[in-house]
């Protein structure tokens, strides 16, 4: 059974159709691929997931239960977590403030005992803590535990923003574009990351990349997005050699490389 299930996904904005009748089915434990030219509608579909879009038609489903009509926090709730293209960490917090912030949506004190600060609300707040502190460990951040984020090297700011993701506790995991802005070196050590994350975690994830090396790397399988409609899927190999793909996005990559 499929853990991320996707059919007939649509959305449309006033005449423009972004993402039309696209489905994909993602099996547990697996790193699948969303690729395409810059506007095809992959961020589109993670809002879409994610419940930042409502999708126009078509369905979603996460461990076989409807996403539909769920707003961002109860899907993060029912599993799903992502990152963003664009870091959205509190900048002016430390790393592990960062991570305890998220694993509040897993706290089980309510607001009385919050406003209280009893006893059950300082062991609770405890366990966060431990349970930051130990992630912070797992993505090799420990040793800057109390460094405010906006201080981080730009690769550890990724590995936090993924950090606080794991924090909630996810069983689907969406990367929006992990590797933007990173060296070749830290592109390098990002794929290493993934994989580890994934089998320490036990994730299923659902990746946007436009770096090809990481894409072809550690995707088992790649689906690619063309103006909102799937053009091809299948295996790395078979991706690089689908002539349609290399004709709407891989060629323009080496373009863009060749003229950089």
């Amino acid at each position: 059974m499929s853990i991320l299930k996707i059919e007939g996904l649509t959305k449309v904005f006033g005449g423009l159709t972004a993402v039309s009748n696209l489905n994909i089915s993602i099996p547990q434990g697996r790193i699948y691929g969303l690729i395409g030219p810059n506007g095809a509608g992959k961020t589109t579909v993670f809002n879409m997931i994610t419940g930042i879009y409502q999708p126009t038609r078509g369905i979603v489903e996460a461990e076989g239960k409807s996403l539909a009509g769920l707003k961002p926090n109860q899907i993060a709730q029912a599993g799903v977590a992502r990152t963003f293209q664009n870091l959205r960490l509190f900048k002016k917090l430390t790393a592990l403030e960062n991570i305890i912030i998220a694993g509040q949506y897993n706290t089980k004190y309510n607001l009385v005992t919050a406003v209280l600060q009893n006893r059950a609300f300082k062991e609770e707040e405890k366990r966060l803590r431990q349970e930051a502190l130990q992630l912070l460990d797992l993505v090799g951040l420990s040793e800057y535990a109390e460094y405010k984020a906006s201080n981080l090297p730009y690769g550890h700011q990724r590995r936090l923003e993924i950090a606080r993701a794991l924090a909630l506790k996810p069983k689907i995991l969406l990367l929006d574009e992990p590797a933007a802005g990173m060296n070749p070196e830290e592109s390098l050590a990002l794929m290493g990351f993934i994989r580890d994350i994934k089998d320490k975690f036990g994730l299923t994830i659902l990746l946007i990349e436009h770096h090809m090396e990481i894409v072809m790397g550690i995707c088992e399988h790649i689906v690619v997005l063309n103006f909102g409609v799937e053009i091809a899927h299948g295996s790395p190999e078979e991706i690089q050699n689908n002539s349609e793909v290399i004709t709407a996005y891989l060629g323009e990559v080496e373009k863009d490389d060749a003229a950089s």
